[in-house]
């Protein structure tokens, strides 16, 4: 008899807000095994990511800390792996929860993309890893392969791939004593160029031939993205790859916008094939199933593409930080919560789920969720952070505060009204009327970070990051030309 405690399948996506998914009230993209996992289970809408960039956010989820205590503020250059010590773990030093569920005797996979340090060596918190060795998706097809002790070329889609491996694993445990947590980080729908550059070629590429793409924002670019792509100019002292340019030529490309449509439904295709795989094999009435993203993306709004660095200084509107969190499994309530949720709650919920010891430390900010109670409020803020931006989210205010030292206070503040302005389209920090409601929430965010970062990770403070940050040149200007980034 397998003991009573359930499996865990947690479905990580790359780079996909809320907005881009059916059960979240898109019409036009394609995702009936998501949504169908929504109506069985507990829906958030207001699921808010630390950071919006892909290594920050999977520290996160893994650790409950906010990049300021975990110290990686930036996705991890791959560029850079050989600065890296070897089989260098960038979270190495920190519990996770993989960790805690291990000790309580699960069997831990992680089968897809893992984005934080070296890859070709297991994290000692997975028995079972597949994985490929870099962060950035070029393409989904060709991709070289880490297999536990074997490498090799995959030469067809790596998204596919992951859902062939996942359910092989499924099978291989389905006699197995011990429950699992098995962690499915697909590399999609991604976003970027060129994974994502002209036509898909994926089987639903058809799908989307006459999608009409309104879901889609058109806006003018914003001037903060330009600003970014011109300080990167400077910074290299000459040409960008491609993937840089991606931000000033994405948003009106048709090919492109239905290409990543289609891969997200590749993903839904894939979760629909592993669920099947569960329930045939009498595991699903005792699997708990998650998805969720790493961060939000922007798709054009605000005249926005990408990641919350896409521009300069970043963008904190919702869209680049929303992301889609649905549980489903037994013991967890049908429904939809409007309750504030951060990614950092993830850790100690499946602990809790486990029945396993809780991630615990001064620094680490992850509360249980009662998925039994749609209504139950564990925050009435949120905290999000992106290198020089920080920012408090409430049911009326977004206010987003900027690093300013010296001769950097250019970096202006915003204040966006909740309930009369629901997009964050009108700027109210420079309103005399708003000056106490900006004191007050700008309290509330030193407080936080006070409390929660770590003052080696505090660029704030003077405190460097891991590897590599956006803009080195502005942190070296703040704090001296001695300042650098750490391993």
């Amino acid at each position: 008899m397998r003991n009573n405690r359930p499996n865990i399948l947690l479905f990580m996506s790359d780079n996909q807000s809320a907005d881009f998914i059916g059960c979240y009230g898109n019409n036009e993209i394609k995702t009936p095994n998501i949504d169908l996992l929504a109506q069985n289970g507990i829906k958030y809408t207001a699921a808010f990511c630390a950071n919006a960039m892909c290594s920050p956010c999977r520290a996160s989820v893994l650790t409950g800390l906010i990049p300021s205590a975990h110290g990686i503020h930036n996705w991890l250059d791959d560029n850079l792996e050989s600065q890296w010590p070897e089989d260098w773990n960038a979270i190495g030093e920190f519990d996770t929860f993989p960790d805690k569920l291990k000790e309580a005797g699960y069997l831990n996979a992680l089968i897809g993309k893992y984005h934080l340090g070296k890859a070709w060596k297991s994290s000692d918190a997975f028995d079972h890893w597949i994985t490929f060795p870099h962060g950035h998706t070029k393409s989904f097809y060709k991709n070289k392969i880490i297999d536990n002790n074997k490498t090799y070329e995959h030469e067809g889609h790596s998204v596919e791939f992951f859902t062939e491996k996942t359910i092989e694993f499924i099978d291989s445990n389905k006699e197995n004593q011990n429950p699992f947590f098995c962690f499915v980080p697909f590399n999609g729908p991604y976003g970027h160029w060129p994974s994502i550059k002209g036509k898909p070629t994926n089987k639903f590429a058809k799908l989307y031939d006459d999608c009409e793409l309104s879901t889609v924002p058109r806006e003018g670019i914003n001037k903060r993205v330009i600003d970014r792509f011109s300080n990167r100019i400077l910074e290299s002292g000459g040409s960008l790859p491609e993937q840089f340019s991606g931000p000033l030529l994405l948003p009106n490309n048709k090919d492109s916008l239905r290409n990543y449509f289609s891969q997200a439904t590749l993903i839904d295709d894939g979760i629909g094939r592993i669920l099947e795989k569960l329930r045939t094999s009498s595991m699903l009435e005792n699997t708990i199933v998650i998805y969720t993203s790493d961060h939000g993306f922007s798709l054009g709004n605000h005249g926005i593409w990408g990641h919350g660095m896409a521009a300069w200084p970043s963008s904190i509107h919702r869209p680049s930080f929303n992301i889609p969190l649905i549980f489903s499994g037994p013991g967890i309530i049908k429904g939809v919560s409007e309750t504030f949720v951060s990614q950092l709650d993830l850790a100690n919920t499946l602990l809790d789920l486990a029945d396993a010891e809780k991630l615990k430390g001064h620094r680490v900010d992850s509360k249980t969720l009662d998925l039994s109670d749609l209504n139950s409020q564990n925050r009435q803020m949120l905290f999000m952070e992106q290198e020089e931006s920080r920012a408090i989210r409430n049911e009326h205010w977004l206010y987003i505060e900027r690093f300013n030292k010296d001769s950097l206070s250019y970096l202006g503040s915003e204040l966006y009204d909740l309930k009369e302005d629901p997009d964050e389209r009108n700027n109210l920090s420079n309103s005399v009327s708003h000056k106490i409601t900006i004191s007050s929430l700008s309290k509330e965010l030193s407080q936080y970070y006070d409390k929660f970062s770590d003052p080696k990770f505090n660029l704030w403070t003077g405190g460097s990051a891991k590897s590599n940050v956006s803009n080195p040149s502005f942190w070296k200007k703040a704090w001296g030309s001695k300042w650098k980034t750490t391993i």
